[in-house]
């Protein structure tokens, strides 16, 4: 025997419904705002990319504190160009890739990038007292007993030794400031003459912080040359024209799903689309608010995870079908679905999410896009699939909009 609809439960479920859907739209709108929405990589906002290779010089070997020292010299030059959201990271044991989208002027990025870095120490009058060939070690250091603080250890040449002796003594307690590219990264006070070439630059320092201007310092000289392995252009308008096929691709994929879970599922396929839009939201603003950088193969690992976030569903209602068929009640047979299919979503999921651990570990560039757009598309699912999915589904029986084992897709004699 049916129940009668309850118009107090059935309104809450459909204000709820169309809360959700109006959430829906404002995330896609949001999302879509190539201002404010979510940052694009270089395959879809255009850019240049550059692939470099380091080159022993002399001596110095090209190993990770001669990639590191790069990287921080081009970060700085690249910083110049206001370019938002770079990446500039190693690769391999002696190779450093470039991303910086939504570029304007590719040749002056060459340009700033490719140029020899000039390190130098000028004092408060504009005399350049040493540069960067002066300077033969740089590092930060913990001394309790020197300094409650973490400080730069710096060590010139000879020559560098005796310049600086005397312009600690010219300059005693005003600043000497330090450039690197013509801009000042520290402009210490003298407070000692310095006569071994052994000085230090103390202060309010964190030790990340004491790291990275000892790098700065060790990076005024390089000691490797880059050679351009690869570069090109990507130009925006083909950026935007696959981020645009690639969003109608997957709001008609997304369509046949809703209109598949309808048919084969009905009542029940409807509200496991209500919950559908609001996991696909739902990642959208995650997306939107995380410091990730959506790419090509993010695009794929987030349709990837719709793909699963509807096959969590299929498994509960064929678990629920089977159910009602044993001659379970409606009620029971819902709840009994939901714990048998518990274990074989959690299963499936946790294994991909291992391999989006891995692919983030060991890959780079845009594989590490597609591990994190699949993750968070994973977590979501899983959620939207075994809380909100059954929270609806419980609502409904309640009001009374799902009645019988035919809401569900299925006959019970």
């Amino acid at each position: 025997m049916k129940s009668a609809i309850k118009p107090g439960r059935f309104m809450v479920l459909i204000v709820l419904c169309l809360l959700i859907l109006a959430s829906g739209c404002f995330a896609f709108q949001s999302a879509a705002d190539r201002d404010e929405g979510i940052r694009r990589g270089l395959d879809i906002a255009g850019g240049l990319y550059m692939l470099l290779e380091a080159e022993e010089t002399g001596e110095q070997e090209v190993d990770r504190d001669a990639i590191d020292r790069a990287i921080a010299v081009i970060r700085n030059r690249v910083d110049e160009l206001g370019v938002a959201e770079p990446v500039i990271a190693p690769q391999g044991d002696d190779r450093i890739r470039i991303e910086l989208p939504d570029l304007e002027d590719a040749e002056q990025a060459r340009e700033i990038i490719g140029r020899t870095a000039m390190l130098k120490f000028q004092g408060p009058d504009g005399e350049v007292i040493v540069t960067g060939a002066n300077l033969e070690q740089a590092r930060a250091e913990r001394q309790p007993e020197v300094s409650p603080n973490p400080f730069v250890s710096l060590r010139f040449d000879r020559e560098g030794s005796e310049l600086f002796a005397g312009a600690t003594r010219e300059y005693m307690g005003q600043p000497i400031a330090i450039l690197l590219d013509d801009e000042v990264i520290s402009e210490p006070v003298v407070r000692d003459v310095v006569t071994d070439g052994h000085a230090t630059i103390s202060g309010d320092f964190k030790y990340e912080e004491a790291s990275e201007l000892a790098l700065l310092l060790r990076s005024g000289s390089l000691p490797v040359e880059l050679r351009e392995l690869e570069s090109r252009l990507i130009g925006p308008t083909l950026g935007q024209r696959t981020e645009e096929i690639a969003a109608i691709a997957a709001a008609v994929g997304l369509l046949l799903v809703l209109l598949f879970m309808i048919i084969y599922y009905r009542g029940a396929g409807f509200i496991a689309g209500i919950a559908l839009v609001f996991y696909m939201s739902l990642v959208l603003w995650i997306l939107n608010y995380l410091p990730t950088t959506l790419t090509l193969p993010g695009i794929a690992g987030l349709i990837l995870s719709i793909g699963m976030a509807v096959d969590a569903n299929v498994i509960i209602f064929e678990r629920i079908k089977d159910e009602l068929r044993s001659g379970r009640t409606l009620r029971s047979a819902m709840e009994s679905g939901f714990q048998r299919a518990f274990r074989a979503i959690l299963d499936a999921n946790v294994t991909t999410l291992i391999v989006t651990v891995v692919l983030f570990i060991l890959a780079s560039g845009p594989v590490r896009g597609f591990a994190v757009t699949l993750f968070i598309g994973i977590i979501c699912s899983m959620f939207t699939a075994i809380m909100l999915t059954r929270f609806l589904l419980r609502l409904a029986l309640k009001a009374g909009a799902i009645q019988s084992g035919a809401y569900v897709g299925v006959e019970v004699p």
